[in-house]
């Protein structure tokens, strides 16, 4: 593919006034504004995530500007101002309405970069990316764009402690304690959880998304683990990361060259292996989409075969939060996620031929990297590992027709009898009322409950909140009362929820999936056995029918939609309603409710070829 032409080669003194005097404001040269273009651009938001990604910005585009500026410079680039996108707090919101526009934090990030680089035509990227959902947002627009790029993550919080008993504490400490009476005792710890800055600390979703977007080749795998204070991201990161995309520039090295269906894969396995967020399987397809595969299923990884590395091949190698002992800061001081990498590399669990951001093969940046052994405290061989099984599943069944159902087993603390649960459906249409129950009445839950939660997925809620209060209160409940209790919902988790809870059931209730016509009662049964999800009273073609009519009645009746399902009074909701797709693809937006494809191309299945960009 030819390089895109810049849009300012012309001689339109209207076009060309404000590029002078933009190149007068930067102090940077005058000669270059009509070259191709470089910047760099941010993750922004309300919460401790994003406040060390400014300063970061600023370090990073300084150095830009000292290397155009350099004389008889072979990197002549016109330099423009950082752009900033903008996302909500997960920590904040969880548990409220405004949790709804959290995903949506993904769909806005992709949306406003996508401006940004099509119109500005920038050649050369680097992005500074914090929380969980703008860094995917960021990395599907990078990739619909496909011009040099690389990314940095901002680094996570460090734990905070615990100042009577001195354990190490995160926001999840906080949350668990959402159901206790002590008010003293929740303020304090809620004080204690979250000193400085960065990102959430344990294996949640961010560290998992960060994880993955360094094995897919976009952001050097070294700049992963460090926390958000850490000095080697002001003073080492800025410099190295402006190599390598000189470097990225000069070979024309595209992210689609990089995020292909091999190092999707290496991705995907990863994340079992540490143990990571449900999120992952929005996430990775909407990556993929955005890289230009047209199905997730079919292109990169099925429901079989994800379950089969899970069941089989791929062990959880981290005792890390929220199922574990230590953050990512722990794994920092062990080594870094390079540490993970190369011991499944050593395995054979990962093609280390794909092509990264440092303009090396996965392989040739762990070797030069030369991480040490795995410590076997906090990273484990995968010979020995922490647990013997991957941490995610998928699960099919007469409850999840699209294979969308998805258990984090490495967070499964009780209730699996021989790999299987069995229990009674517990139904709240709406996770407000299931919230209003955990508070006032808590004695109503019972040992083998199963709770549904439904009405709260991408079309429902609309936005598909994640679920890491409820979940919380009830892990804290189980505990206490040495029982368990499972909760299944159309919407989705946190990577920091634990328990016996599965995510993104679908299709889900507001459109008529059969989550919605569970009753009070029902028997509903998860085998991990046979990896499906079953609901015994809807296996009856008969009753399937009743209550399907019943369903779409109510429906009738309310002009077209079901009444139980969120209100909308934002242009944003409403989009989101009309354009969501299901959790197979993703949970986006896409035109007409149907997966937009940027230049679709088909999956390679076995070869890799780094040059060869699948463009029209």
């Amino acid at each position: 593919m030819s390089k895109r032409k810049s849009v300012l080669i012309d001689d339109n003194p209207g076009r060309n006034a404000q590029t002078y005097g933009i190149a007068r404001e930067l102090n940077t040269n005058l000669d270059f504004i009509h070259k191709p273009s470089v910047g760099v651009i941010g993750n922004g938001g309300d919460s401790q995530c994003y406040l060390g990604v400014k300063r970061k910005v600023e370090i990073i585009h300084e150095v830009l500007k000292q290397r155009i500026g350099k004389n008889n410079t072979d990197f002549k680039m016109r330099l423009i101002q950082p752009e900033y996108t903008i996302a909500t707090s997960d920590g904040m919101r969880n548990g409220t309405k405004e949790m709804r526009y959290s995903l949506i934090g993904r769909e806005v990030t992709n949306d406003a970069i996508c401006e940004h680089l099509s119109a500005s035509g920038l050649e050369g990227t680097i992005a500074v990316v914090a929380c969980d959902k703008p860094p995917v947002g960021t990395l599907s627009a990078l990739l619909e764009h496909n011009r040099p790029s690389i990314i940095m993550s901002d680094g996570t919080i460090r734990p905070g402690k615990n100042s009577i008993t001195n354990e190490p504490l995160d926001i999840i400490s906080s949350f668990q304690l959402a159901g206790s009476s002590d008010k003293e005792l929740k303020c304090r710890i809620a004080k204690e959880s979250c000193p400085g800055y960065g990102s959430c600390g344990g294996m949640f979703t961010y560290n998992t998304m960060q994880t993955f977007i360094g094995v897919v080749g976009m952001q050097p795998l070294h700049m992963v683990s460090p926390p958000s204070d850490d000095t080697r991201r002001y003073n080492d990161f800025p410099l190295e990361l402006v190599d390598f995309l000189v470097n990225m520039i000069k070979k024309d090295i595209t992210p689609r060259d990089l995020v292909t269906r091999e190092s999707i894969r290496n991705a995907m396995i990863v994340s079992m292996a540490v143990g990571g967020s449900t999120n992952v399987l929005l996430h990775g397809p909407e990556i993929a989409r955005a890289a230009g595969y047209q199905n997730f299923n079919d292109d990169i990884m099925d429901m079989n075969e994800f379950n089969d590395l899970s069941q089989n091949v791929v062990p959880v190698v981290i005792d890390a939060r929220p199922f574990g002992k230590f953050s990512m800061v722990d794994i920092d001081e062990k080594g870094g996620i390079q540490v993970i990498i190369k011991n499944l590399l050593d395995a054979g669990l990962l093609n280390g031929n794909t092509l990264t951001c440092t303009g090396e093969t996965l392989e040739e940046q762990v070797k030069r990297l030369a991480p040490p052994v795995p410590d076997t405290t906090v990273i484990y061989n995968v010979s020995n590992p922490y647990k013997k099984t991957g941490g995610l599943r998928l699960l099919g069944g007469n409850l999840s027709p699209e294979k969308t159902a998805i258990l984090k087993l490495a967070g499964v603390e009780r209730g699996l009898e021989n790999n299987v649960f069995k229990g009674k459906a517990k139904i709240f249409n709406g996770e407000s009322k299931l919230l209003e129950t955990l508070d006032k009445s808590p004695e109503k839950f019972e040992n083998l409950d199963m709770v549904i939660v439904r009405y709260e997925g991408p079309i429902g809620a609309p936005g598909m909140p994640e679920m890491l209060d409820p979940t919380s209160r009830i892990t804290t409940l189980c505990r206490e009362r040495n029982i368990t209790i499972g909760l299944m919902t159309d919407a989705r988790f946190s990577g920091g929820s634990v328990g016996l809870v599965i995510g993104h059931v679908g299709p889900e209730a507001a459109l008529g999936g059969p989550i919605a016509l569970i009753e009070e009662g029902d028997t509903i049964i998860a085998d991990l056995n046979i990896n499906e999800l079953n609901c015994v009273e809807l296996e009856d073609a008969k009753t399937y029918e009743l209550r399907k009519e019943q369903w779409e009645k109510e429906v009738k009746k309310n002009n077209g939609i079901h009444p139980e399902i969120g209100n909308v009074d934002t242009r944003l909701l409403a989009r989101m309603r009309n354009l969501a797709v299901s959790a197979v693809y993703g949970a986006g937006m896409h035109p007409n409710g149907e997966v937009w494809v940027h230049n679709p191309r088909k999956a390679e299945k076995n070869n890799f070829n780094p040059k060869n960009k699948f463009l029209n």
